[in-house]
C-alpha cells in the first residue's frame, strides 16, 4: 500500500502542466530541514497531491513516486535529495486550502499547522477526505 504525500510548488516555477508536458521530473529545491526528512521518506509507488502555493493555494493533482530519494544531482550539498514522480491525473475539482481549513478533520493536517512546509505526509483518512472533496 503506498503512502500518501502533499508536495507544494510555486505554479509559476513548475505547475502541475508543467509536469504533465514533461511526463515525469525530479522533484528539487527543499531546503528546509522537516520537508527535506519526509523527501527522504517518499518510496516509489507512493503517491503525492501536488499542491500550487501563491495566489492559487490549491492541490491540482496527483504523481507517482518513481524512485526513492537520491542526492540531488544539481547540488553541491550532500543533505539535499530529490525524488522522481510522473504525473497521475489532474484532480476533477482542485482542492482550495480554504476548503481544507473549513474542515474540523484537518485542524492537525500540517498543510493547516505548518504553511510553510513544502513536503509533508497525508494520513489515509486525511487523503479520502481530499479524493472526496475532489470529486
Amino acid at each position: 500500500m503506498p503512502n500518501y504525500w502533499l508536495l507544494k510548488s510555486e505554479p509559476d516555477c513548475y505547475s502541475y502542466d508543467d509536469l504533465e508536458r514533461d511526463g515525469g521530473t525530479y522533484w528539487e529545491g527543499v531546503h528546509n530541514n522537516l520537508a527535506l526528512k519526509h523527501l527522504r521518506n517518499l518510496k516509489s509507488g507512493d503517491v503525492a497531491l501536488i499542491y500550487h502555493t501563491g495566489d492559487e493555494r490549491q492541490a491540482v493533482g496527483l504523481a507517482e513516486v518513481t524512485r526513492d530519494a537520491y542526492p540531488d544531482p544539481d547540488g553541491n550539498d550532500p543533505k539535499l535529495v530529490v525524488v522522481d514522480l510522473k504525473p497521475m491525473k489532474r484532480l476533477k475539482k482542485p482542492v482550495t486550502l480554504a476548503a481544507v481549513k473549513a474542515r474540523e478533520e484537518f485542524q492537525d493536517f500540517a498543510l493547516v499547522r505548518m504553511s510553510r512546509l513544502s513536503v509533508m505526509p497525508v494520513t489515509s483518512a486525511q487523503w479520502k477526505l481530499l479524493m472526496e472533496m475532489a470529486k
